[in-house]
């Protein structure tokens, strides 16, 4: 293997694991926000716990899916796009 091809290899493996970190990190700290100030209306307004709970839900998911547009990237990163 050849210095420019060893570098490009590098190169693909650290984007590919910065984009995980960052991409993991950032949409559990969202859902974890998420989920506090839920439970903290659901304890100001327990009638308001099906409609928090609902919301709540639907936000996590959307937030997940950030976590895996990281992943399918980082798959493209190491296995599609050779350089």
């Amino acid at each position: 293997m050849d210095m420019p091809s060893a570098l490009v290899l590098l190169a693909r493996a650290f984007g590919s694991s910065l984009v995980m970190a960052i991409g993991s990190i950032c949409p559990a700290l969202g859902e974890g926000n998420a989920v506090c100030k839920a439970l903290e209306g659901i304890a100001r307004q327990p009638e308001a716990s099906s409609e928090l709970r609902t919301t709540m839900i639907l936000g996590c998911a959307i937030t997940e899916s950030t976590g895996i547009y990281s992943f399918i990237i980082a798959l493209l990163l190491l296995f599609v796009f050779k350089g």
